[in-house]
């Protein structure tokens, strides 16, 4: 009986852990905020300051690829607009997606010149935080309200009960 209450008690710990665990969905950023927004006299930098950037999310770029270009660049390169050294060059079709793999800073710059009139943009990436919120660390409540939880709440039970009784 000792056994059964040890496994009773995992299961449902496993459970728990399962149903709290904090997930969240790639973003898609359109950098510049718009569809074809990568072009000069848009302020990237103003742009940068109101999104936030988790590791897992992807940057849009929206331009003309006969006009324009995506290179990833170092610190360095960003500041002196510096084409020359990229670290990978991003341009594809004129609708070209980026990433964010890592927690670290990411820069950008439009080369033929274009860094100049203002096609640069430097992004820091972050973990995504944990749910620091006040609360214990168990919140079975945690999205029970949305029908397709529930269900994988009630399957993960039925399993557990299933696997207890063996």
């Amino acid at each position: 009986m000792k056994g059964l209450n040890l496994k009773a008690c995992l299961v449902l710990l496993l459970m728990v852990t399962i149903m709290n665990t904090e997930s969240r969905q790639p973003v898609l950023h359109r950098v510049g905020g718009g569809k074809y927004t990568w072009k000069p006299n848009v302020n990237f930098t103003d742009w940068a300051f109101h999104e936030q950037f988790y590791v897992g999310d992807w940057l849009y770029f929206g331009f003309d690829k006969q006009l324009y270009t995506v290179l990833q660049v170092n610190k360095t390169s960003y500041e002196s607009c510096n084409s020359k050294c990229f670290i990978k060059n991003i341009t594809r079709g004129g609708r070209d997606v980026f990433n964010l793999t890592e927690a670290k800073p990411y820069y950008f710059i439009s080369g033929r010149g274009y860094c100049f009139k203002g096609m640069k943009v430097a992004i820091i990436a972050q973990d995504f935080p944990a749910q620091t919120n006040g609360s214990l660390p168990i919140n079975i409540s945690n999205g029970a309200s949305n029908p397709a939880t529930k269900f994988n709440m009630l399957v993960m039970v039925a399993s557990a009960l299933a696997w207890i009784h063996l």
